[in-house]
């Protein structure tokens, strides 16, 4: 069966062969793989192993003529890629890893099945053995295997996302409810990913060394990757990316700047990005890690980055690792409570009510960690807000903010200011109790009142005569109003007609605004 692929090769692999041989290391993965769009290795298949046989042994050493066929530019310091690791002694065991490495660095069209199985076998075989040597931290790396690894994983897994296949980013758009189209390579890639968080974790790994390679240019095409539709892909970009932050100490600036900057992008350019919320979880637990007392530069990361990141349409879909890191910074500085708060207000949705139902909830949880002094800062605007919102016609609305009162700490913040909110929070409870059409909302505001009538009965009766005082001003001025536009109405139908002027009758000005 050998013989019958091995008829099928291009003729060509044997000038191909000879000419690998002739090169360098470095020269040997062809330049034109590098920018291919096809991705890279096998999946999790395990390793076959030969059984002694004669055949078992004759199949090896077709499998090795395929590979100096297919592969003509792998050999490094005459050593076979196909040998396994342990067939060699340890002093040869490096020259080996980049021999495998270079190997990899062969790149397939995964998008016909059928076209080039046998060689797919023979990388994603490879790639399992990488894996394995690097997750056994026999040995340390050498800078040759560093180079190899970095020029390896940047050959296979930077491309550019094809237009259809980031049809459905996130952002809005006709195409929202379509299925997201995944990479026909991921299951090589995903190889390819393993082994590359393996390599950066390895203890094996000096840093020092291997800052060179895996620098900032490196670093920003791995953000790039993260505008992939695959949610599989994303994951394991974000855990890379984070053990690199941790491993590599001089790029944290660069890496912290560079997500700040696809950040600004999202938020005042373009709206549309895959990867928003898997940056936000990195940059969660880069916050958790930040020294006490804050530097000025984490302060202006929050007020201009994280909170104009509730302004998006997609808010939903990153929502949950943005409150994460507004609390995480909150926890870090409670004086930061009121400057978040006072954003919020500033974003506040108008017409969204699904993201006011989210902002209420991330308020609550805000309040719950705010101290007296930052909520006195805030809470005339805030409670302001919150008594729109209570007269949300939109029931979900008024419940949440309702649900305020089943917080005790929030009620003990508000019994402490009473006299400042109660004249802010009533009229909303009244309008609500008089007009609302939802029965749980009626409820709700009933036992809210009742629970300031027992906080300070003589306050609420004082603020509940207020309340009518300025009801009554209210209806008397709108029955003025009504009045006025009564008689322009009767002075302009005894007018004669001039022009194109058209006859305004009290029918047409009897529909309520």
């Amino acid at each position: 069966m050998f013989k019958q692929l091995l008829s099928k090769l291009p003729r060509k692999s044997s000038k191909s062969e000879s000419a690998g041989k002739s090169e360098s290391p470095r020269s040997s993965t062809p330049r034109s793989q590098s920018n291919s769009r096809a991705g890279s290795s096998g999946s999790s298949v395990e390793n076959s192993k030969s059984n002694g046989t004669n055949s078992g042994s004759s199949r090896s050493n077709s499998a090795k003529r395929m590979s100096s066929a297919v592969f003509p530019a792998s050999m490094v310091a005459g050593i076979e890629p196909l040998v396994p690791f342990k067939d060699v002694p340890n002093a040869e065991k490096m020259n080996l890893f980049v021999s495998k490495v270079s190997l990899c660095c062969v790149t397939f069209d995964f998008t016909d099945p059928n076209k080039n199985p046998v060689e797919k076998d023979v990388k994603r075989q490879t790639l399992l053995e990488l894996v394995e040597f690097v997750a056994s931290r026999s040995m340390k790396f050498s800078e040759p295997a560093i180079l190899a690894m970095c020029r390896m994983c940047a050959v296979n897994l930077f491309r550019d996302f094809l237009p259809n296949y980031q049809s459905s980013s996130i952002g809005g758009g006709e195409n929202d409810d379509d299925e997201p189209m995944f990479d026909p390579a991921w299951p090589h890639l995903q190889l390819v990913y393993e082994l590359l968080l393996k390599f950066v974790t390895s203890s094996c790994l000096d840093a020092k060394i291997a800052k060179k390679y895996i620098d900032h240019s490196f670093i920003l095409r791995l953000l790039d990757l993260l505008d992939s539709e695959d949610p599989r892909e994303r994951d394991c970009l974000k855990t890379i990316l984070h053990r690199a932050y941790g491993k590599f100490m001089v790029h944290r600036p660069f890496i912290r700047k560079s997500i700040n900057n696809v950040f600004f992008q999202f938020v005042y350019e373009t709206e549309r990005h895959n990867g928003i919320a898997e940056l936000l979880e990195i940059y969660g637990s880069i916050i958790s890690g930040f020294a006490l007392p804050l530097k000025e530069e984490h302060k202006i990361f929050l007020w201009r980055v994280l909170v104009p990141l509730h302004r998006p349409k997609s808010l939903g879909v990153y929502f949950q690792q943005l409150s994460y890191c507004i609390t995480q910074f909150i926890e870090k500085e409670p004086k930061l409570a009121s400057v978040v708060i006072n954003g919020l207000l500033r974003h506040w949705p108008v017409t969204n009510s699904q993201k006011e139902v989210m902002l209420l909830g991330e308020l609550e949880e805000i309040l719950e960690a705010i101290n007296m002094v930052e909520f006195q800062k805030i809470m005339v605007p805030l409670f302001w807000r919150i008594g729109c919102c209570i007269n949300s016609f939109h029931f979900q609305v008024a419940e949440r903010a309702l649900f305020f009162w089943n917080n005790d700490h929030i009620v003990n913040l508000i019994a402490h200011n009473r006299h400042e909110l109660l004249p802010i929070i009533l009229p909303a409870l009244e309008r609500n109790a008089q007009n609302h059409w939802n029965p749980a909302v009626l409820n709700l505001t009933l036992n809210i009142r009742k629970i300031f009538i027992e906080m300070d009965d003589e306050l609420f009766a004082s603020c509940h005569a207020q309340f009518k005082v300025e009801e009554a001003k209210l209806k008397l001025a709108s029955e003025k109003r009504k009045e006025a536009w009564e008689q322009l109405e009767n002075a302009a139908s005894h007018q004669p007609i001039a022009g194109n002027a058209v006859l305004v009758t009290p029918l047409a000005t009897s529909i309520p605004c």
